[in-house]
């Protein structure tokens, strides 16, 4: 599929979900980290012609982060009348959450609590808002080795790029004109203070990732079935207990 193709079928996807639904939604809200997905994302939204409502929402943000998440609003609104856009500084609601459970520190328990609370501000916003939260996690991340945080940035209503590698959504976001300082930007999940990427984290590339996706067999990606094992509970359904018949 070509990638303006690719970028007309998920308009359309979004806009028949939003029709097939009971209640229909006045509008569409992303959150937005400066990263290539939730670019994509947020544009294919407003492409829509959908109210699309942005939330840029730190949390002790650094600073680099932060300017590309305001600079692709701007960006936004300077492109399309349907958009919305907030700042949501989200310090002193971390910072009480964090005081409030000093007995439980956790580091990475924290990181993941960022997301948490980002979820719960996209859905408060949706529901003032008769909206949709939006996700912006592709496939490789996804549904290849399970990088976000469940029920965080995992906690979404629709995943329009869900089924996209992360070379087509770079591809997009060329075809899109979304900035080039956030096409060329290293990617990142922004929940660490050290402004850790995701290469740092996963100790493997994206073009590495997709190689194992499509071969997963290969001896060579042991490291990527490592990772994917250590996090399938987030891929596959909630565990039910079945109760067995009287």
């Amino acid at each position: 599929m070509q990638t303006s193709d690719r970028i007309n079928y998920i308009k359309s996807w979004i806009l028949d979900y939003c029709k097939s639904m009971p209640k229909k939604p006045d509008s569409l809200v992303v959150g937005i980290s400066g990263g290539i997905d939730s670019s994509v994302t947020s544009t294919i939204c407003a492409l829509t012609g959908k109210k699309t409502i942005v939330l840029s929402m730190p949390i002790n943000q650094i600073k680099e982060q932060q300017d590309l998440s305001l600079k692709h609003q701007e960006w936004l609104k300077g492109k399309f009348k349907n958009v919305e856009s907030h700042l949501v500084i989200l310090d002193n609601v971390f910072k009480s959450f964090k005081n409030s459970l000093s007995k439980f520190d956790n580091e990475h328990g924290l990181a993941n609590s960022r997301a948490r609370l980002r979820m719960a501000t996209l859905y408060q916003v949706a529901a003032s808002n008769n909206g949709i939260v939006v996700g912006t996690g592709n496939k490789v991340e996804d549904f290849g080795v399970g990088f976000y945080t469940k029920y965080g940035d995992g906690g979404v209503d629709i995943s329009p790029i869900a089924d996209c590698t992360k070379s087509q959504v770079w591809e997009m976001g060329k075809d899109l004109g979304v900035l080039e300082e956030i096409v060329k930007a290293q990617p990142t999940d922004g929940l660490w203070d050290d402004g850790r990427t995701d290469v740092n984290q996963l100790g493997m590339s994206y073009q590495e990732l997709e190689e194992a996706i499509r071969d997963p067999l290969n001896k060579g990606h042991k490291k990527y079935l490592e990772i994917r094992k250590r996090n399938l509970h987030k891929m596959e359904p909630i565990p039910v207990c079945k109760m067995k018949d009287d």
